[in-house]
C-alpha cells in the first residue's frame, strides 16, 4: 500500500541470531505517523526478509530484519532480528518454512504503533504440508515484540495460506483490515478491530474468478485508494477464468465500500504491483510489473501504469514502458526481469510520487545477472520517461561491485527513512556474496536518489547465520 497518503492506522531473538536492539522508550508514545513506524518515533522503518536463513539449525526457516529509521537514516547498528524461534513469536523455526516470504504493515490494533504481518507460506500446519501461516508481530515503543497467529478459515481448501498479503481500510470504518491470499480462488478479508489475544474482529470471504492451484490463486495483493472515496481498494494478480474455459493472467481491481468489495476491472498481466500518486492529483495510481514480459513482445519485462479517478482505475490512461522505450536506459533483452520489484514514493519532494523498478537479472558489462534498479519520475501527466536514472553496483558511490548472480534489485522500497521530506531508496540483492544477501540505502534528494553517503550492509552485519544461502534482501515490506 502507498505509505505517504495511507491512513496511519491502515496498512529475545532466534537461536544463533543477534540479540534485539533495545530502543529508548519515550515518556509518552506518540501516535504512529506511518503504517511502517513500528516504534512510534515518527520515522519510517524497514522490514527485510532473509527467507532462506538457517535458524536454530533449521535450513530455510527464514528470518526478518527490522532496521529502524532515524535522522541519519538506517544502519546495521539499529536493528532487530525476528524468527519463529524469537520469544513471543508463534511457532517454531523448521526446515523450509520461509518465515518472511511475504510482508505487510499497518496499525492493526490501533494503538499508535505499526505492526508487521509476516507470511510463512512453507509452514506445515499439522499434517498439511505447506499449508502456510500468517502472524502479526506487534509494534510498541521498543519496536516489534510478540505475535498473534491469524487463523486459516479453510485449511483443507487451499495451501500456502499467506502467500500474499495487503493491509488497508477496505470497509472505511477507520480501522485497518488485512487481506490474505493462498492457492485458493478466494481472498479472505480480516476486519479491523484486531487484538493481541484474539486477532481480527471478524472476517469475510471475497470470491473471485482466480484459478486455484499451487502456482495460482492470489499471487500478489496490493491496496490503494484509486477513487479517493476514503475506502481502500484491492488489486489481486493471478490467473482468472471468468467463463470457465479461457483463463488469462492479469490484475483484478476490487473497490472498497461500506457494504463490501466490488469488482471494477482487469488490468495488464503482471506479477508485481505498486500504488501511489504519480501525478499528484490525490488519487492513487497503479504500476503493474510483468518481469516475464506483458505478452506484447516484451521479452525482458515491462511495467504498465494507470491513473486513478472518480470511478477507480482509469484503464484509458494505460502506459506501457520497457527498456526499449525512448528515454529508458538499456535494452529489452530476454530474461532481464525488468519489473520484478516495484515501489512508489516521492523521492525529490515535488509532490509527485516517483517509481523504483528492479531488473534483478540485468547484465551489466561482463557481469551476468548482476541486476540493476531504474528510477522514473512522477509528473502531472503521470509516470515520465524524462530524466530516468539507473543504479547498480558499478554506479559511482554505491558500495560493492557488479558480479555474476548478485541479483541487485531483488527487492526495492521507497520510504523517507530520515524524515527529510524525500523518500529514500532501499535495494536488496538476495544473492550477493554467493547467496548471503545484502541491503543498500540511497538518500532521496531534489534530483532523485543520490549515491553520496550510501549505506550498505550484508546478512552477517545484522546477525543472520551464514550457513547455507540466507538470501537477505529477497523481500521488503512496502
Amino acid at each position: 500500500m502507498h505509505k505517504r497518503r495511507a491512513l496511519a492506522l491502515a496498512a529475545a531473538v532466534a537461536s544463533g541470531l543477534l540479540a534485539p536492539l533495545t530502543l529508548p522508550t519515550p515518556a509518552t508514545a506518540a501516535p504512529a505517523k506511518y503504517t511502517d513506524d513500528f516504534n512510534g518515533d515518527g520515522y519510517h522503518d524497514l522490514a527485510t526478509s532473509a527467507v532462506r536463513a538457517t535458524v536454530g539449525g533449521a535450513s530455510g526457516a527464514g528470518a526478518v530484519v527490522v532496521t529502524y529509521g532515524s535522522a541519519s537514516g538506517i544502519s546495521a547498528a539499529r536493528h532487530t532480528v525476528l524468527s519463529q524461534n524469537t520469544s513471543g513469536v508463534p511457532g517454531t523455526a523448521e526446515k523450509n518454512d520461509a518465515f518472511g516470504s511475504v510482508l505487510a504493515t499497518g496499525d492493526l490494533n490501533s494503538d499508535g504503533y505499526a505492526d508487521l504481518v509476516v507470511g510463512t507460506d512453507g509452514e506445515d500446519v499439522g499434517t498439511d504440508t505447506n499449508g502456510g501461516t500468517v502472524v502479526v508481530l506487534w509494534g510498541s515503543a521498543k519496536g516489534l515484540s510478540g505475535g498473534t497467529t491469524i487463523n486459516d478459515p479453510d485449511p483443507s481448501g487451499h495451501d500456502l495460506f499467506g502467500k500474499s498479503l495487503a493491509v488497508g481500510d477496505f470497509t472505511g470504518d477507520g480501522k485497518a483490515d488485512l487481506a490474505v491470499g493462498s492457492t485458493g480462488s478466494a481472498v479472505w478479508i480480516y476486519r479491523g478491530g484486531f487484538t493481541k489475544s484474539s486477532g481480527a474482529a471478524s472476517k469475510f470471504k471475497l470470491g473471485t474468478d482466480l484459478e486455484p492451484g499451487t502456482s495460482n490463486g492470489a499471487r500478489t495483493l496490493t491496496s490503494g485508494d484509486f477513487n479517493r472515496d476514503g475506502y481502500s481498494d484491492l488489486l489481486i494478480t493471478g490467473f482468472y477464468n471468468p467463463n470457465s474455459y479461457s483463463a488469462a493472467f492479469g490484475s483484478l481491481v476490487y473497490l472498497g465500500s461500506a457494504t463490501g468489495m466490488t469488482y471494477q476491472d482487469i488490468l495488464a498481466e503482471g506479477d508485481t504491483v505498486a500504488t501511489g500518486d504519480l501525478n499528484g492529483d490525490g488519487y492513487d495510481d497503479v504500476i503493474v510489473g510483468a518481469p516475464d514480459g506483458d505478452g506484447q513482445g516484451n521479452v525482458g519485462g515491462a511495467i504498465t501504469s494507470y491513473l486513478g479517478g472518480d470511478a477507480g482505475v482509469r484503464t484509458d490512461t494505460k502506459k506501457v514502458i520497457d527498456q526499449d522505450t525512448p528515454g529508458v536506459p538499456g535494452e529489452d533483452e530476454s530474461s532481464d526481469y525488468f519489473g520484478n520489484a516495484i515501489s512508489i514514493g516521492d523521492i525529490d519532494g515535488d509532490g509527485h510520487d516517483d517509481a523504483a523498478v528492479g531488473g534483478y537479472y540485468e547484465s551489466v558489462g561482463d557481469a551476468s545477472l548482476t541486476g540493476s534498479v531504474t528510477v522514473f519520475r512522477g509528473s502531472s501527466p503521470g509516470l515520465s520517461t524524462d530524466g530516468v536514472k539507473v543504479f547498480h553496483q558499478g554506479t559511482t558511490g554505491i558500495p560493492g561491485a557488479n558480479e555474476d548472480n548478485d541479483h541487485f534489485g531483488s527487492a526495492v522500497r521507497l520510504a523517507d527513512l530520515n524524515a527529510d521530506g524525500r523518500a529514500d531508496l532501499s535495494i536488496g540483492a538476495q544473492d550477493e556474496n554467493n547467496g548471503d544477501g545484502a541491503l543498500w540505502s540511497l538518500r532521496g534528494s531534489s534530483t532523485g536518489p543520490t549515491a553520496t553517503g550510501a549505506v550498505s550492509f550484508g546478512a552477517s552485519s545484522v546477525g543472520i547465520s551464514m550457513t547455507g544461502s540466507p538470501a537477505f534482501g529477497a523481500v521488503m515490506a512496502d
